[in-house]
């Protein structure tokens, strides 16, 4: 019987010729992620209770100042340092500082750092973003990262996996974002819990690098263990010129098992938002069209990469934010933000009356840099609007991709694009 792509990583790393969902392995891990939440819990349990005085491979672990930093206080200040000594103490040769970074999710895919067929952790729920890459990547707390800091290895269940083949291709407007949020709307945010996602079908091949990251990303919406992709020309290219160590892809054989198998007409999936409270509140945009806005914000690790901007700057030129509206950017990464003001787009947000922020995860966690205040209505390119995730509890949060955001950021309320496009540039 052949084994699917995460049963087969999963296998390697464990030294083991084949598995099966529901198999405890002890499998080595091939690269680890820790930011600056999850550093400082990891490296005292690492030292306190494992003993341990040097991890495993300081070139097989990345370390990101990325999510209260710049610091917001003396708190954050002292988990930043604690990162950074803990880091330069290590040796760790993947170590990314603010300015010199941004976003985990996105720092490691564009640095080439997690590759096709390999095993991959991070400290952090959205580690299952690198699976668009052909890779096994899952989110692990701070006591199973001092694991592998200290050793290279932990321990698995081998996932069931559902399959999503997704047929012909999206249409205008719509795009990856509107595509997961319309699955993890059939699963619900539990329905894939603890299992593996892997995505294939046609309509991928007409979807490039950041938009099958953005899916991967938000498989932990619908509660799975990891996002997985096929290898094709797509991921090929992405990694031509970058890829740090020699890689070696996995495909699904053809008598491969799943637990259920899922289609989509990617032509009929429409323009869409998560309403609040919850990733799975799927609506298409039209049922949500006329809410007003107090903030719009285009950021993240699911949503704000150069693409994203790129997109959100063609609907911004010459056009302005509605005065009732704030609009919040904050790139991914520092590489995406080099790129945007090479490409003239800041120019174009800042003409519109958009606030640019230095690479953060910041007001996605409501961590700082955009947190919502009670009562506040925002649409936002993130990945979860659960009661209190952008702020106060009481103020409701919508996910729709970036277009859709520049878009209602204009108008002050959720609008097609397309709406907004029909309206004549201003002169700025």
């Amino acid at each position: 019987m052949g084994m699917n792509m995460t049963e087969k990583i999963l296998a390697r790393g464990a030294g083991r010729e084949s598995v099966r969902p529901g198999d405890l392995l002890l499998a080595k891990v091939d690269f680890a992620m820790g930011h600056d939440l999850t550093i400082p819990p990891a490296s005292k349990i690492m030292r306190e209770q494992m003993g341990a005085t040097k991890v495993w491979d300081p070139e097989r672990l990345a370390v990101v100042q990325d999510h209260f930093q710049p610091a917001k206080d003396t708190a954050s200040a002292a988990l930043g340092k604690t990162t950074r000594d803990w880091a330069r103490e290590m040796g760790i040769k993947w170590y990314f500082e603010v300015g010199d970074g941004g976003i985990c999710h996105t720092v490691l895919p564009e640095r080439g750092l997690v590759l096709p067929g390999e095993l991959i952790v991070g400290a952090d729920s959205h580690s299952c973003t690198y699976g668009a890459l052909n890779n096994f990547a899952t989110g692990v707390g701070s006591t199973d990262l001092a694991c592998v800091l200290s050793l290279g290895e932990l321990w698995f269940r081998v996932p069931e996996t559902l399959k999503f083949v997704y047929h012909n291709r999206l249409r205008e407007w719509v795009e990856a974002k509107d595509l997961i949020l319309r699955v993890i709307g059939e699963l619900t945010v539990d329905g894939a819990r603890s299992k593996a996602m892997e995505h294939t079908g046609e309509a991928l091949k007409h979807i490039d690098m950041e938009g099958r990251l953005t899916m991967t990303n938000m498989a932990i919406e619908a509660g799975a263990k990891n996002g997985i992709m096929e290898y094709d020309e797509v991921t090929e290219a992405f990694l031509k010129d970058i890829a740090k160590r020699p890689y070696t892809p996995v495909s699904s054989d053809p008598d491969a098992q799943y637990e259920k198998v899922f289609e989509f007409d990617a032509e009929k999936v429409e323009l869409s938002v998560a309403k609040p409270m919850s990733p799975d509140a799927y609506a298409p945009l039209s049922e949500v069209a006329g809410v007003k806005l107090d903030q719009v914000f285009i950021g993240s690790c699911t949503n704000s990469r150069i693409g994203d901007l790129r997109r959100a700057a063609a609907v911004l030129k010459g056009r302005r934010v509605h005065p009732q509206t704030r609009l919040l950017i904050t790139p991914s990464s520092t590489e995406t933000a080099r790129m945007a003001e090479r490409e003239g787009l800041l120019r174009i947000f800042y003409d519109a009356g958009a606030s640019w922020t230095v690479s953060t995860c910041g007001a996605c966690l409501g961590g700082h840099m955009g947190v919502l205040g009670e009562g506040e209505t925002c649409l936002s390119t993130t990945n979860r609007n659960f009661p209190g995730r952008m702020g106060h509890p009481k103020a409701l949060v919508y996910l729709s991709n970036p277009v859709v955001a520049a878009a209602s950021a204009i108008a002050g309320e959720i609008i097609h694009p397309a709406e907004i496009m029909k309206r004549e540039p201003i002169a700025v």
